[in-house]
């Protein structure tokens, strides 16, 4: 074909905080396709925090990402080439083919490449809300909190691509939605652009005991189910506010992805409010991904379920706006934009 494939690659594992250094850029040539194969180019690419735990080598819920190898990351994207008679050239299709521009897929492994219609949802919402962060935040309120009309449910980095969607989901099942968000534009956006009841910047509070008269303030009833993106400080006070029989999703803990232990400072409140916390894998859950796409998608496609994009041009930019996502700079879904 002719046609040379940039990606990038890991090049070392980080010591503390990852660098651009940690990544290299390489060109390879696109490979012939034999039969039942794919040749996918990407058009954009996730960002996400998984990712900074994959860099290690440490122990975890998933493989490390080897060393040498093109980054993992969902990427959506058009079929050009096709030996593969359930996909045909121009097909949109949404997969897993890492931080490079072209992508050589094995079309008779079920569920690696997904056909999507972009007649009512946009190609890169895939990548988000009608994709593994929708996902992630639908599983985690439904399957774990499961809130009941009144409640109350607060979500940390609740401007994110999960927790904005989380708070969404909440207010649709008649429930309170409580966000916490780093800076008063990202906390405006929350309450004006997504229908938070509230939303609390947490820059504003230097303590636990700050921020959790904060939470009393938004939630003058308790806490009763509350997503769980960030750990630490922000985990510390919602635990001082929450009510007997609460839930806890635990998806991320972003204040810990460098390594360092995320100490909790009152765990007894676990038992004294008979809380139910479970961390949970959405990728281990592939069962109920139909139902959870079905009510994103149709959100999405009728304007019910608002989301923004940060968008990064080029596969060069992929590593720099990787590490702007780790200290919280990228607004909604992180993309890198391949084409």
């Amino acid at each position: 074909m002719n046609q040379i494939n940039r990606q990038i690659q890991l090049a070392s594992r980080p010591s503390g905080e990852p660098t651009v250094d940690n990544f290299k850029l390489v060109e390879t040539p696109v490979p012939e396709l034999a039969d039942g194969q794919v040749l996918v180019r990407n058009h954009y690419l996730s960002l996400d925090p998984y990712m900074r735990g994959r860099m290690s080598d440490s122990k975890s819920y998933a493989d490390p990402q080897p060393l040498n190898q093109v980054m993992i990351g969902g990427t959506v994207g058009e079929v050009v080439a096709s030996r593969n008679t359930h996909f045909a050239v121009g097909d949109k299709v949404v997969g897993m083919g890492g931080w490079q521009e072209y992508q050589v897929v094995d079309g008779q492994q079920r569920g690696v490449l997904q056909k999507v219609d972009t007649t009512h949802v946009p190609l890169s919402a895939y990548l988000g809300a009608v994709g593994m962060p929708g996902v992630t935040g639908w599983y985690g309120l439904v399957k774990i909190i499961n809130p009941k009309a009144g409640e109350t449910v607060v979500v940390s980095a609740a401007s994110g691509a999960v927790g904005g969607a989380v708070g969404q989901l909440a207010k649709v099942r008649g429930a309170r939605a409580v966000g916490l968000a780093g800076g008063a534009e990202k906390c405006r956006y929350v309450v004006e652009e997504l229908g938070f009841d509230a939303c609390i910047d947490y820059k504003q509070h230097k303590d636990v005991k700050s921020l959790a008269a904060a939470l009393k303030a938004a939630c003058p009833n308790g806490i009763d189910g509350y997503f769980e993106n960030v750990g630490g400080m922000i985990l510390d006070a919602v635990m001082v506010r929450a009510n007997a029989f609460s839930r806890v999703a635990m998806c991320g803990m972003i204040a810990g992805y460098n390594g360092d232990p995320i100490p909790m400072s009152a765990p007894q409140l676990i038992l004294v409010n008979r809380m139910k916390v479970e961390g949970f894998i959405v990728s281990e859950h592939m069962d109920v991904w139909p139902e959870a796409l079905k009510e994103l998608g149709t959100l999405v496609a009728t304007g019910k379920l608002k989301y923004r994009e940060t968008v990064a041009q080029g596969l060069d930019s992929a590593p720099e706006a990787f590490l702007g996502l780790l200290k919280g700079k990228n607004f909604g879904k992180q993309l890198v934009k391949l084409i």
